[in-house]
């Protein structure tokens, strides 16, 4: 083992206890990834709740400034496209990154929208229409689905990445991120001063403008679902316990009052969330709507 080999091991493990420290519903997806492969997200995970920490709340909690948390997110992307081009960062989330990024053709096309929906949360930038919606939806989680898809090829050198596969992956990581949006609807407002969905008031959530969100989450995780099919075997299981997971999540969010989104977060019971798994793993993954 080379030095280098040594500083990359090393950088991958403390990358890898992001994930489940942050999320549980995709931690636990990724257990039925094969070991390389669930690496290999972790580390895109890594990468991209550091990034959403910075605009967030950890650097204003530690007292950074507007200006000081956009320069430590611009100081970010900067470091990241470098380690890309060169293979090294001193940054132990950025170097397991960029390892998995030059192992599994992640390019810097993929990098560079996501850090500038980064850089519109940083900046404040309104919401208030489909264009910027769809800008915004783009870089902060298309994109990362079509990282992650990069990964899940690794399962089997001889997948071919297409069209269709490519949808499927953007159309997960949006569902993943709108469903979020509505569960985080309260806090989004009220600690971030936010509101991503274009025309909707957070303060007055309709039950029309919840169904309309729900039903675009339905469309989204249908298209994922069906082309997603394809993956290697424990990456398809994998991503179908994850749409699972979230498709669960968009019936609670479609059964919970408008009213009550603005008081508390959805969540599923420990026992739903072990059904989806258990479905996944046997290979019959849950139903989504269409």
């Amino acid at each position: 083992m080379t030095a280098l080999d040594l500083y990359t091991r090393t950088a991958r493990a403390a990358s890898s206890r992001v994930l489940p420290a942050y999320s549980s519903s995709f931690g636990l997806a990724s257990r039925l990834l094969p070991p390389r492969v669930r690496g290999h997200v972790a580390d895109v995970y890594a990468l991209v709740r550091v990034a959403d920490e910075i605009v967030d709340g950890p650097a204003s909690e530690a007292g950074l400034g507007d200006a000081a948390r956009r320069a430590a997110l611009d100081e970010l992307e900067g470091e990241t496209l470098r380690a890309l081009s060169c293979g090294f960062s001193a940054n132990l989330v950025v170097h397991a990154f960029a390892d998995t990024a030059r192992r599994t053709g992640i390019s810097e096309t993929l990098v560079r929208p996501f850090f500038a929906s980064m850089r519109m949360d940083a900046d404040g930038v309104e919401i208030g229409d489909e264009a910027t919606y769809r800008a915004y939806i783009h870089g902060s989680a298309e994109v990362v689905g079509s990282m992650c898809l990069r990964a899940f090829a690794q399962e089997d050198g001889a997948l071919l990445i297409d069209d269709e596969l490519e949808e499927g992956a953007r159309r997960l990581g949006a569902a993943f991120q709108k469903v979020n949006f509505l569960r985080d609807l309260a806090d989004d407002r009220e600690r971030l001063g936010r509101s991503y969905f274009p025309g909707v008031d957070p303060c007055a959530l309709s039950e029309d403008d919840k169904l309309r969100i729900v039903s675009d989450v339905d469309s989204d995780l249908a298209v994922a679902s069906s082309a997603l099919t394809r993956l290697p075997r424990r990456s398809r299981r994998a991503t179908a316990a994850a749409a699972g997971l979230f498709s669960r999540l968009n019936d609670a969010l479609r059964a919970t009052p408008a009213r009550e989104l603005l008081e508390r977060r959805v969540s599923l019971p420990r026992r739903a969330k072990a059904a989806v798994l258990v479905r996944a793993a046997l290979d019959r993954p849950t139903a989504v709507r269409a």
